[in-house]
């Protein structure tokens, strides 16, 4: 068994000599946003309630993962804040020996409910996902009206002791170009760090291709023309996934994750937990590994870790493939969790 008071000298490394330090966890795939890039309109088959992880059980999969080197948690969805008792779980995690760091990402639409209830929990960061500050095109990106209660959450969240928050905002050809100029100039006002992500092959509808990635040179290119130059700050190669830059007159930070056109697959450090208790080792993975299957089959410690290990020994250098491809799968982004 494993000792619960040792921590592993042998850290989670895969062949690529990745070490492994961060772990995302699902913990639902509902979400109350219909974004068109992530579900479709109608029809989505969600996990029913038995399916998926309890809280006791993450809290079991997380402690053993703390043991071999998980330092970093993310709790995901979905929309994780439409999970009951959510902040139950994130006082469970804060918990946890070794775990360092412990943030969420949310669409921010009930964070004027929960924001000070997470702060006291114990929740170290958010990420906030804003898109538009049009609610026009809110509305036709998630198909509901929802952007007054997002602006309210991230306020809310600022007001309950929330430090650098994080805006995302997918960057989509033909939909985010006139987005960055208005995202950037919300962001530096309230002191929140704005990250553009280029869009990947992980929509709901099989509809992606090249074209609609907007690179994060093109992002630079508007960024420097209408707002003023920006000097790299956490520039790529950093351990980092996103590229930081700040802007010369001293007003305000905003990153660049240029998932498509620069990957960092060669420094990923993190393992994905499904809502339903799979373990991804990449969003583009072919294979899964069935830990809720351990955890509800009186498994042990020590199964748990050598199920782990399998999950990050299997890894692929990049993008589920070792010729650096996209691996074509089947899922869409929040039944993986983000």
């Amino acid at each position: 068994m494993l000792n619960p008071e040792r921590r592993t000298l042998s850290p989670l490394t895969d062949r690529f000599g990745r070490v492994h330090t961060d772990l995302r966890i699902s913990v639902t795939d509902r979400c109350n946003l219909r974004c068109y890039y992530c579900m479709p309109a109608e029809g989505v088959q969600f996990h029913c309630h038995d399916d998926i992880l309890s809280y006791e059980e993450i809290e079991r999969f997380v402690q053993v993962a703390a043991r071999l080197g998980i330092r970093r948690l993310r709790v995901t969805g979905g929309e994780p804040l439409v999970r009951k008792q959510v902040t139950r779980l994130v006082e469970m995690l804060a918990s946890v020996p070794g775990i360092d760091d412990l943030a969420m990402t949310t669409n921010g639409i009930l964070l004027t409910q929960y924001a000070a209830a997470l702060r006291a929990a114990g929740l170290d960061r958010l990420n906030i996902s804003l898109d538009t500050l049009s609610r026009a095109k809110f509305r036709r990106i998630t198909r509901r009206d929802e952007l007054p209660r997002v602006l309210e959450g991230i306020a809310a969240a600022q007001r309950a002791g929330f430090e650098r928050i994080k805006l995302n905002a997918l960057a989509i050809r033909d939909l985010s170009e006139d987005e960055i100029v208005p995202l950037t100039r919300f962001a530096r006002e309230r002191d929140l760090l704005l990250r553009f992500i280029e869009f990947m092959p992980l929509d709901a509808v099989g509809r992606w291709n090249n074209h609609w990635v907007l690179s994060g040179e093109e992002i630079l290119e508007i960024l420097s023309r209408d707002l003023g130059p920006l000097e790299p700050v956490c520039p790529a190669g950093s351990a980092a996934p996103a590229s930081e830059y700040r802007f010369l007159d001293g007003g305000g930070w905003i990153g660049l994750i240029r998932s498509v056109t620069r990957p960092f697959c060669e420094r990923c450090d993190r393992l994905r937990l499904s809502c339903d208790g799979k373990l991804h080792n990449c969003l583009f993975s072919t294979r899964q590994w069935d830990a809720r299957k351990l955890l509800r089959s009186g498994g042990t410690p020590e199964q748990l870790a050598e199920l782990i290990r399998a999950a990050v020994g299997a890894k692929k250098k990049a993008r589920g493939t070792d010729n650096g491809e996209f691996a074509p799968i089947d899922r869409s982004m929040y039944q993986i969790g983000g």
